[in-house]
């Protein structure tokens, strides 16, 4: 400020960089505190898919050593009777276990749960790989209001075109975060 109450034109400038920085930090610290948190719920989503998919392996692997185990036992059985009943037992167990392989009507067949569950951690990579933009983009822009601030302090325009470089380095992050989070990975 100039002895008569006016604002250099300049400061006028830097302070709008700042305001503008200021947006785009508030956007790339929301944004990326939504994918973090998506992230997070997938990971959930996807952990207890795979532990549903091992407790249908679980649950398969115990009928298919039951119905083995009768198979070996009906060698030593001679009455029909009970013959048929285990014969309709093995049946039904192995019916049991195809179900358990695959159950396309409830999406809960270990097959489906796989690609269920691939699907989640897929979803949670890409929320991850913006939420890494997110933080990028809030780190530069924090340093460019850091630096364009200093700029109204010591009066060294150098550091206005830092600030705004690392402003667009910023934006750009969040456009890549936001568009494709996992063209680039680097993390």
């Amino acid at each position: 400020m100039s002895g008569h109450g006016h604002v250099d034109p300049s400061n006028k400038k830097v302070a709008l960089l700042i305001a503008i920085l200021a947006l785009v930090l508030a956007f790339s610290e929301t944004l990326g505190k939504g994918a973090q948190t998506a992230a997070l719920s997938y990971n959930i989503e996807a952990s207890n898919l795979w532990n549903f998919f091992q407790a249908k392996t679980i649950r398969s692997a115990v009928l298919r050593t039951a119905s083995e185990a009768i198979e070996v036992e009906m060698l030593d059985v001679t009455r029909a009777e009970t013959k048929e009943a285990m014969k309709k037992r093995i049946a039904d167990w192995k019916t049991n276990i195809a179900r358990y392989d695959s159950e396309p009507e409830t999406q809960e067949g270990r097959k489906e749960l796989s690609a269920r569950a691939k699907a989640a951690e897929s979803r949670r990579d890409r929320s991850l790989a913006a939420y890494h933009h997110y933080e990028l983009a809030s780190a530069a822009v924090q340093i460019a209001i850091v630096l364009a601030s200093a700029e109204i302090i010591t009066g060294v325009a150098l550091l206005t075109w830092i600030a705004a470089g690392l402003g667009l380095i910023g934006i750009a992050f969040c456009g890549l975060a936001f568009f494709a989070p996992t063209a680039v990975h680097l993390f």
